[in-house]
Parts: C-alpha cells; sequence; structure tokens
C-alpha cells in the first residue's frame, strides 16, 4: 500500500538543522530497464545540490561534523527514534546516527534528541539503500537493524535489510571486527536472516528466540517492541560480526 505523507513534515524536519541531515538523494530510472536487476542496479542518482552536499560535507567526514574520533553507530530504519536516543542518552563517547526514509516518523525521532539536549546523535532522511554514497568504506563501528519490514512474499525477498546484497554493502561500510546487531518479530524473517548471515561468513552470538526470556541483559527497546513485549510475543535477535 502506498504510503501517505503528512503535509508539512518535510519542512519541520528541515527546520531541525542541528540534527537533520538531507539525503534524500532524486534519482532517475536507466533508459534500458530490461533483464533483472538486482535491487542496486536500476537506479541513477541526480547529482544536485543535496548530492554534492552529501558528498563534500559528510562521506567520509562524518567524524568532522559530530567534532571528534568517537566510534559511529547507525540505526538503518530508525522510525520513532526511541531506541537510538535512548542509546545516545546512555552512551556519550559514541555517535550515532539515525536512518529512516519515513519525514513523519523520522520528525518524532528528532523532537525527542532536541528534548534530551543531545549532542551525539545525527538524523539521515534518506534511504538505506544510498549507504555507498553516504559513507566511506571503512567509516562505522557497528549497524543496528530493528524491527525491518520483513517483505513476505518470496518474490521480494531482495528488499529485505539481511538479504546478502545489503549485508555486503553493510561489510564495505563497516571496519574490521564490527558488528550487525539485529531484532524482529517476525520468525521467517529471523530464520531466513540467520541463513543469509551464516552463507556469507559472518559469525553469530548472542542469539535469542525469546528475547525477553533469555539471558541478555542490557535490552534497549523500541516503540513497536514494547507493544509486542507487552503481548507477551517472542522478540527474536543476534549479533553478527564479518570473518571473512
Amino acid at each position: 500500500m502506498r504510503r501517505r505523507k503528512k503535509k508539512g513534515s518535510d519542512e519541520k524536519l528541515l527546520s531541525y538543522k542541528d540534527f537533520i541531515v538531507n539525503g534524500m538523494i532524486k534519482q532517475a530510472s536507466p533508459k534500458d530497464n530490461s533483464g533483472d536487476c538486482t535491487l542496486f542496479d536500476y537506479r541513477i542518482l541526480i547529482e544536485d545540490e543535496i548530492y554534492k552536499d552529501i558528498i563534500n560535507n559528510y562521506k567520509g567526514k562524518w567524524n568532522i561534523f559530530f567534532e571528534n574520533e568517537n566510534p559511529i553507530h547507525i540505526e538503518v530504519g530508525t522510525g520513532r527514534g526511541k531506541f537510538i536516543t535512548t542509546l545516545a542518552k546512555e552512551n556519550p563517547d559514541i555517535n550515532y546516527i539515525a536512518l529512516e526514509v519515513k519525514e513523519e516518523v523520522l520528525v518524532k525521532a528528532v523532537e525527542k534528541a532536541d528534548k534530551l539536549n543531545l549532542n551525539n546523535i545525527a538524523f539521515l532522511w534518506g534511504n538505506v539503500e544510498l549507504l555507498d554514497t553516504y559513507f566511506d568504506d571503512d567509516e562505522l563501528d557497528r549497524i543496528y537493524i530493528n524491527f525491518c519490514d520483513p517483505w513476505h512474499k518470496n518474490r521480494y525477498a531482495k528488499k529485505r535489510l539481511t538479504h546478502h546484497n545489503f549485508l555486503e554493502l553493510y561489510r564495505k561500510k563497516l571496519k574490521n571486527n564490527s558488528e550487525i546487531h539485529f531484532k524482529t518479530d517476525n520468525s521467517a524473517l529471523f530464520e531466513f536472516s540467520l541463513n543469509e548471515f551464516c552463507n556469507n561468513d559472518w559469525k553469530l552470538k548472542n542469539i535469542s528466540l525469546n528475547l525477553a526470556k533469555s539471558s541478555w541483559t542490557g535490552n534497549i527497546t523500541t516503540e513497536y517492541e514494547d507493544r509486542y513485549m507487552n503481548l507477551g510475543m517472542p522478540i527474536y535477535r543476534l549479533e553478527a560480526k564479518d570473518i571473512r
């Protein structure tokens, strides 16, 4: 179903100039779009002012944005931001980037950071498929993926954020020995993800099939996660490290 955008959300989001980075780069389809294109093949990026700003001021320069050399952790699909703003508050020596394409929910996350007066977080309004444009190789220290769209039908498997195409993209952007932390409430997506990680040389640890009943401590929840845990639904979690 097509998403309904809330009028004025983009203007409100961009008004938070201390927090927001506009990564909504315009795209065009190639003239010849025949054949079995992969998720990352079909787009041509328009090199407009937004693109130039990302390339000139952010890609490979996020440490300059944060004015320090602290580790950089990113959450892809940050939603309303409870998870990452809590992490930022509890870990002032880590820099956080919240990536989200939906401006009407991202503005809620920015409002949380503004109220907490956080100075170690940035909000990147953009698309996870453009990580190669937003970041240099080996620029990130950790990636969080929380409750992403499971894309139930097999023909949409390439859209799942734990598909091996995405895992290769994350691998490029992560430093050596860095990790991906993944949570979902969808058992089929978790099974799919376990196989994708294992088949692509990621070492798994802290695997949980019911996070609330596990011995793992220190869990930071999302708004979505809170609702499911209150209903007694299992939450699946893993940590993955590149071992190639």
